[in-house]
């Protein structure tokens, strides 16, 4: 869950005034910020903080943006997302040249006794790889078409953090499909696989992501042979080639188990390129165990960690415990410690 605090305070990005929209520090704080501001959103609902008493406005006010809709969870009536226009005064409007009109934010998990319940069965359908038959997902994706069909050719950013950005994957994946690339910055994105990061000794972590592509190309290669051919491309790996044109960003932790696979997501691919088995690693990169067995079984599966393309960056700032690792707070920081790669799929 995300910290409620004053953004005029000592820990709020006030060194974002203004917003230079140019660069991609300032573009990433924007983003938290506005993710933050739903989490904060529902904390009012729950609390019943209207009008002035409200400290939600604050986060997006402050960039210039106004909250044009609520997205309200069927289930429990929470507010799990926002849409936000952004409509700066004339006096700056020279320099938004690259801000984006519209942004879809989407929260993850708050763990309070009105949304736990939801929330945590959200997670749940996201470890079975079923977030997309969820009726939250189907009011997010409605939103964003909406906002894509009534404003052609206007630039639409999505921004999720953890469950939300997992929320935010499945709706920028079924944009792509409709032929539509919007820039989205996920923040501490779900990856549901063991946590082989976490291990620490470099040579065992090599030796385990071999086995595991090993075992999932070969498991690939024969449910293939047997359900749709040998000269046939799967379903996978069309998907696959048509979501490697969308480049979302990727906002990592070391320290947060829940995301931290994506750095070696990433590296294991193109070491096993360097390796000569770039075969192996594609159709491994393509599918997951669980994916595959999910599959075997009959089940409809849609797992989001499997990304053709994007900008991984990875705070290696020290990071004090697991909450913080994993918070949304850390990504409006200033002057934090980055690296950045890029990875595209070829």
């Amino acid at each position: 869950m995300a910290v409620e605090r004053d953004i005029f305070g000592i820990s709020g990005p006030t060194y974002l005034n203004p917003v230079n929209w140019n660069c991609e520090d300032n573009r990433r704080s924007v983003a938290a910020c506005l993710v933050q501001a739903v989490y904060i959103l529902e904390r009012d609902r729950q609390l019943e903080r209207q009008s002035v008493e409200a400290l939600a406005p604050p986060w997006w006010e402050f960039f210039h943006f106004e909250m044009i809709r609520r997205l309200v969870d069927d289930a429990d009536l929470s507010i799990f997302g926002a849409i936000f226009e952004f409509n700066p005064p004339s006096s700056i409007e020279a320099s938004t040249q690259n801000a984006p009109r519209f942004v879809l934010a989407i929260r993850g998990t708050i763990t309070e006794k009105e949304t736990i319940s939801r929330d945590l069965s959200l997670d749940l359908h996201l470890v079975q790889n079923g977030l997309h038959r969820t009726s939250r997902f189907t009011i997010a994706m409605q939103a964003v078409q909406n906002i894509a069909s009534v404003f052609p050719g206007s630039t639409i950013w999505l921004a999720g953090h953890s469950l939300g950005a997992g929320m935010a994957i499945l709706t920028g994946r079924n944009m792509v499909k409709k032929g539509a690339l919007l820039e989205s910055f996920l923040f501490n994105p779900p990856f549901v696989a063991a946590p082989i990061e976490r291990i620490k000794d470099e040579r065992v972590k090599h030796g385990f992501r071999i086995a595991r592509s090993v075992i999932t190309a070969g498991l690939t290669i024969a449910m293939k042979a047997k359900t749709e051919g040998n000269n046939q491309r799967s379903v996978a790996e069309e998907s696959f080639n048509i979501l490697s044109s969308w480049t979302p960003y990727l906002f990592v932790n070391p320290g947060d188990h829940i995301c931290s696979e994506y750095i070696g997501y990433f590296q294991h691919r193109k070491n096993m390129e360097d390796l000569g088995a770039g075969f192996i690693e594609k159709l491994a990169t393509q599918n997951s165990i669980g994916d595959l067995f999910y599959k075997a079984l009959g089940w409809e599966s849609e797992p989001l960690h499997l990304l053709p393309s994007a900008d991984l960056i990875v705070n290696v700032s020290p990071s004090p415990d697991f909450k913080y690792a994993h918070g949304i707070s850390q990504w409006w920081q200033p002057e934090l410690n980055l690296q950045c790669n890029k990875y595209r799929y070829a």
